[in-house]
């Protein structure tokens, strides 16, 4: 029970902190689905990866390491998250301010690391505790700790980037904002999988400074919006 209460409360964590704190709240349903769809797209890029790594070996360690952490699932999942937005919320009427962007962005992204974060913790983690002979309980318990403070905040911070910037482009037209959507998470998501542990973690904490400063500057913009259509009313 408590191996699962960590693999799946950081995610609710993270997302309860970017919903709560929109002052104008999306609909349950339509922030359900976009959770669906970033579970839903796991399966294809777990395809796609897979077909990467097998088709495409690298010579030495090194270039493995910088092929497969930026281009197979740096590259693949945060584009995938990226269609999610561009082909699915883009085209909501829910969708109506520049917040909703990180609203969606997160969603989708927790959906992913939701997943992605039970397959670490009861599939994957289980066959290596099979074949070094230990616990499985306790391997997973430790993969699920491990990866409550590292890669589910990065997903979910990552979606933030990725939904503040792509707001931005769906209510200023700006194509730079388009570009900065999927470039910016990838680049954060690739040094994070290429960095070695503990210096990975430096990459979390510049994400999440960088990503609360953007959410905290449309928290301001909406507080002025809800002030003036306050003062209209009166």
């Amino acid at each position: 029970m408590g191996t699962l209460l960590i693999t799946i409360v950081p995610s609710i964590i993270i997302f309860c902190y970017f919903y709560f704190s929109d002052k104008f709240k999306e609909p349950k349903q339509t922030i359900a689905i976009v959770f669906a769809l970033g579970i839903l797209i796991c399966f294809p890029a777990g395809v796609v990866n897979s077909f990467i790594i097998d088709n495409f070996q690298q010579d030495t360690d090194f270039s493995e390491r910088l092929y497969s952490s930026f281009l197979t699932a740096a590259w693949v999942e945060e584009l995938l998250k990226f269609f999610v937005l561009y082909f699915i919320v883009l085209r909501r009427s829910e969708f109506n301010e520049p917040m909703d962007g990180i609203v969606y962005g997160v969603a989708a992204s927790l959906g992913f690391a939701t997943y992605e974060n039970y397959t670490y913790v009861y599939e994957w983690a289980v066959q290596i505790a099979k074949e070094e002979n230990a616990s499985a309980e306790t391997f997973s318990y430790f993969v699920a700790l491990g990866r409550s403070y590292s890669a589910v905040p990065m997903h979910g911070l990552n979606g933030a980037v990725m939904g503040y910037y792509f707001g931005m482009y769906a209510f200023s037209g700006d194509k730079k904002f388009l570009i900065l959507s999927l470039i910016l998470p990838y680049l954060f998501h690739g040094f994070y999988n290429f960095l070695p542990y503990p210096t990975s973690m430096i990459v979390i904490l510049i994400l999440a400074i960088f990503s609360l400063k953007l959410h905290r500057d449309l928290k301001n913009k909406q507080k002025l919006k809800k002030t003036e259509k306050e003062k209209i009313k009166i």
